[in-house]
């Protein structure tokens, strides 16, 4: 096991007393070239475990000679990685693959420590990613392009799916396994090179991911990890030798990364903010649609771009609420770790004010709380980033607590008499990311799903992400760019099409002279 891979698995089994002082805590590293290299910056992010706010990491702004570095790096593999044989990037897939699946539990581990969710949470989070991985590996079938032949006469026209360049990613802090493995992978199968940098909240995941990746047999150079804030997204949205940007995260900085990366003419795609409705029809399975509604709306402490944060009742079916509540009562608040946790702490200090000031916006503007999760307080734990699941009822959508991006364990209930209001709620509303129906009837269901204006709509399913067979579609204010994240268009995005037309006369052996009039195709 490598020393970086020692110094992981032994931060992440050491639970809450492991780092109390700076002498004692272990820096982040770069990864360039293939090695884990200390920065030299001056700047450092104290990194602390959500649950208890006691320091595990710090985590450097890399200097620009370090970023310069990775892209130079990157820039050099790209000559020797984009001509190796696709099948040659297949095997290693494989290897790839069967590491994490070996490593799932350590990952997993140092998710809990730095970004908060539950242990069973963050076995989720690395297999999700996992699963693009392993849908990676059908590249041969993936990258294939088209070819037409006798398309005029003596004339065949093809297509091929070559890679960009060296190719970037910038990720959140909600899934620092996941969308690393969103990203890298894809682009590395496809013959690219990668500059990821993770969020500086919890940046430890794609650092062992980075050792797997290195252990598969990823070339020096073909994945590289720089971090930092806003420095290091200026140098990516910036660098004339980045091709592209793949982002996920707030709408703030997605806008900025489109717009700035899309000016210094980079492809970019650009995953934000969301407001995920689930509309309960009355005719649902009450069972069924309970139990989903309450772990869609809390799991993870409502830290999800995919969270159904936003229940609208239809009909009779608001008499359910009340059930409603008292199951979001049951649910276990603890450290992650901690084998009773139902759902952990919000990432940081900043976040739980946040939520609690929304949750009172909602308050003051006329909502009914009904379960009130703001004082919480978890033995052992006393000076965690906890909040407990909380109900704001009869909302409207004007209200604050509406109109925003909660992004906590706050679900907000909307009533109306009839499945057009619920459409009309949902159309309206800027987001585009996901949808629920819940409903026993066909009909129902198709009308939703046709006439909802959302990029991912699940039917008795509240968090309709796609398997990485398709591709996942947030739209409108959820989304900017063209191309989407894995499946085909993740491909597409990480490559471009070459069209090639050639002309093979069958009597050439026999023509003399040059013709000196226009071409003309039949």
């Amino acid at each position: 096991m490598s020393c970086l891979r020692i110094l992981l698995s032994k931060q992440v089994l050491t639970g809450r007393g492991f780092a109390r002082c700076y002498a004692t805590v272990p820096t982040t590293k770069n990864f360039i070239n293939g090695e884990f290299v200390e920065s030299k910056t001056t700047k450092w992010i104290d990194l602390p475990n959500p649950a208890t706010n006691e320091l595990v990491t710090r985590v450097p702004e890399s200097t620009r000679d370090e970023m310069e570095a990775a892209v130079a790096s990157a820039q050099d593999a790209f000559r020797s990685w984009s001509q190796t044989t696709v099948l040659t990037r297949q095997q290693i897939m494989f290897k790839f693959q069967q590491l994490i699946k070996d490593n799932l539990k350590m990952i997993a581990a140092n998710i809990t420590q730095e970004q908060g969710k539950t242990l069973i949470d963050a076995e989720g989070d690395v297999m999700r990613g996992l699963q693009v991985v392993e849908h990676c590996c059908s590249i041969p079938s993936l990258q294939l392009g088209e070819t037409l032949q006798g398309i005029s006469k003596d004339m065949d026209t093809m297509t091929f799916k070559l890679p960009l360049g060296v190719v970037a990613g910038i990720t959140p802090f909600n899934f620092p396994a996941m969308i690393p493995l969103w990203m890298f992978p894809m682009a590395a199968v496809c013959g690219n090179t990668s500059i990821i940098k993770p969020s500086e909240r919890d940046p430890g995941a794609t650092m062992i991911l980075a050792q797997l990746a290195k252990d598969a047999g990823f070339p020096d150079g073909v994945l590289n990890i720089i971090h930092g804030k806003h420095d290091s997204v200026n140098f990516i949205c910036d660098h004339p030798d980045i091709k592209a940007i793949s982002f996920v995260g707030s709408d703030q900085a997605g806008q900025y990364i489109y717009e700035r990366g899309s000016k210094n003419g980079k492809r970019v795609q650009s995953n934000m903010g969301a407001k995920n409705h689930g509309v309960i029809m009355p005719d649902a399975n009450k069972e069924s649609t309970l139990t989903q509604l309450v772990g869609a709306a809390f799991g993870a402490a409502g830290q999800r771009c995919m969270a159904l944060s936003t229940a609208v009742f239809v009909g009779e079916a608001k008499n359910w609420i009340p059930e409603l509540v008292e199951r979001a009562k049951k649910l276990k608040v603890n450290a992650g770790h901690e084998p009773d946790a139902d759902l952990g702490p919000l990432i940081s200090p900043e976040s739980k004010k946040r939520v609690l000031s929304l949750v009172q916006s909602g308050v003051e503007e006329g909502a009914e709380l009904l379960l009130d999760g703001r004082d919480i307080k978890v033995q052992g734990y006393e000076k965690g980033n906890f909040v407990g699941p909380t109900i704001l009822n009869k909302v409207k959508p004007n209200m604050q607590c509406y109109t925003e991006e909660i992004f906590g364990p706050v679900l907000c209930s909307l009533e109306v008499d009839t499945l057009d209001e619920a459409i009309s709620i949902v159309n309206a509303n800027p987001y585009g990311n996901g949808t629920a129906i819940f409903t026993t009837n066909g009909a129902t269901a198709r009308k939703y799903t046709m006439e909802s204006d959302v990029g991912q709509v699940g039917v008795n399913v509240p968090i309709p992400v796609p398997l990485p067979m398709f591709s996942f579609t947030g739209s409108r204010g959820s989304f900017r760019g063209d191309t989407n994240f894995y499946g085909k268009q993740g491909v597409q995005f990480y490559t471009q099409v070459k069209t090639v037309t050639q002309l093979w006369k069958s009597d050439d052996a026999g023509v003399k002279g040059s013709a000196t009039n226009m071409p003309v195709q039949r």
